[in-house]
């Protein structure tokens, strides 16, 4: 017995650390392992699935020196992942790369060139062109990187889910608002786990099995919302998550997760692309819901000149 084991645990270490072919293949190894790696590995694994759409266009210096490391640790996240260093890596990263990334990734820059331009001199109509244009930007990326197939999971869940729960704090608060006020145009239950006087728990009593929680939150992730979702994990409810990253905790255990990455103009970061995909839900919801509805029946929701969304 004892030499079975230790030739299966021979056959299990001496299996080659295949690379993963592709950008999509290589986010989705690192949102399995993440939780194993190291912090500075943590660190760059973070960079790359944000930036991922310009980091094949960086030396390993520049790359390093983001990530706040040292090259070597660069090298090593690249062999972590089977690669035989970090110009491997990089021509996976490479493919990946886009025109509209290359135009838009480096937008931050941008702004602190504007800041250095001016000196102290900005007018509030070039601030104001400035949050235009990032988020613009921003919207770019989301048209981009928005994947059909979450979208269709997410539409599918809701319109078979027979409660809906939202969760949105501090700054994603607003985006958990309005897509309860939208939902509520359709003749689904819906709830605002709003966790005013602390009572999240109490607010969320009622939530099954069968029901659908709807959570969206960015780093720094916020308690209260992180608290909600694993509430719902644990009473086995179905979730869909609008976050950042793979490795979120609001992201684990989710049916459909949304990635959805913010401008940031002059260290404010915008809320559009989240508004925009909140509506986009509920929509592509609203139109679900209309197509179940019999030629004869009162429709669930009208879009008409009336409906203010």
């Amino acid at each position: 017995m004892l030499s079975v084991s230790l030739a299966m645990a021979h056959t299990m270490t001496s299996q080659p650390n295949i690379p993963p072919p592709s950008v999509d293949a290589l986010l989705e190894r690192i949102s399995v392992e993440f939780g194993g790696l190291s912090k500075q590995l943590k660190q760059i694994a973070l960079h790359i699935e944000r930036h991922h759409g310009c980091v094949g266009l960086e030396k390993i210096e520049s790359l390093a020196a983001r990530c706040d490391v040292q090259p070597s640790a660069v090298v090593r996240f690249a062999k972590h992942f089977g690669y035989t260093g970090y110009r491997e890596l990089q021509k996976v990263l490479h493919q990946g790369i886009t025109r509209q990334a290359e135009v838009h990734s480096d937008y931050q820059e941008r702004i602190q060139q504007v800041i250095d331009r001016q000196q102290g001199s900005l007018r509030s109509a070039d601030i104001a062109q400035e949050f235009v244009g990032g988020a613009i930007a921003g919207l770019y990326d989301l048209r981009r990187e928005l994947s059909a197939s979450t979208l269709h999971t997410a539409v599918e869940l809701l319109a078979n889910a027979p409660v809906i729960w939202v969760i949105g704090a501090r700054r994603s608060f607003p985006v958990a608002a309005y897509l309860t006020y939208a939902l509520q145009h359709t003749e689904k239950t819906v709830h605002l786990i709003s966790g005013i006087g602390s009572m999240t728990e109490g607010q969320m009593r009622g939530l099954r099995p069968e029901d659908v929680v709807i959570a969206t939150s960015f780093q720094p992730y916020a308690d209260e919302t992180v608290f909600a979702v694993k509430l719902a994990r644990s009473r086995g409810a179905q979730l869909i998550a609008l976050t950042d990253s793979r490795m979120s905790p609001i992201a684990k255990g989710a049916k459909a997760t949304f990635l959805v990455q913010e401008s940031a103009t002059f260290g404010f970061r915008a809320l559009t692309n989240t508004a925009v995909l909140a509506q986009s839900l509920f929509v592509a919801l609203a139109y679900r819901l209309e197509l179940n509805e019999s030629p004869v029946a009162a429709p669930m929701f009208s879009f008409n000149k009336k409906s203010a969304f």
